[in-house]
């Protein structure tokens, strides 16, 4: 299988689907849900540069640097946010998982977490991935909290790496998850997913 093929992956609680303009007007509703865009430190675009942030993630997806989806609550087939692979190096391979943010109504459902269960999937069983690595704002404790929970390890620090859309220049905090890593964290996520 060919590294960032767009694919959609699908479990129990949501499906990622590859990111299209179909999506604007339910991501545009979802990012409303709580407001989400109004922290600072997340990725989430402002309802009315929603367009805009699909067409600059399919420019990516087009240039082969990104893999984006649209994430949709299977219950009620509503759209509740995005996440995507980013940062390839399919040399390694290892990916990114990345700029995911999810709609209010959708955090401690468990969508996050069987996303991220069907992404590692896809890069390790699929991909054949080395690792998968994780970056958050360092001020971006529930997101932080969120991958480790997941079981990534937390791998540093990294000083003034990222420019916020807020103009702050801010550090980033890294994890990942390794080929080595992963049985033991898929059946953690099972366990999660079960409860």
């Amino acid at each position: 299988m060919q590294f960032l093929t767009p694919t959609t992956l699908t479990g129990h609680l949501v499906s990622l689907e590859p990111l299209d303009d179909v999506h604007i007007e339910g991501l545009r509703a979802a990012v409303q849900d709580g407001h989400i865009n109004d922290l600072w430190y997340t990725s989430a675009p402002a309802p009315e540069t929603v367009a805009a942030d699909v067409k600059a993630k399919r420019d990516l997806a087009e240039r082969g640097l990104m893999l984006p989806f649209a994430l949709r609550r299977l219950a009620d087939g509503q759209l509740v946010g995005v996440t995507t692979y980013c940062h390839p190096l399919p040399t390694v391979p290892a990916v990114e998982i990345g700029y995911t943010w999810q709609a209010a109504s959708a955090h401690r459902t468990g969508t996050n977490t069987e996303a991220k269960l069907l992404m590692l999937a896809h890069a390790f069983e699929q991909w054949g991935c080395r690792r998968v690595c994780f970056r958050a704002t360092w001020f971006n404790h529930p997101s932080r909290r969120a991958i480790e929970r997941l079981g990534a390890v937390f791998e540093g620090r990294i000083r003034n790496d990222r420019i916020m859309r807020t103009g702050e220049v801010t550090d980033t905090a890294q994890y990942s998850i390794t080929d080595g890593d992963w049985p033991a964290v898929r059946r953690h996520l099972d366990h999660l997913l079960a409860k």
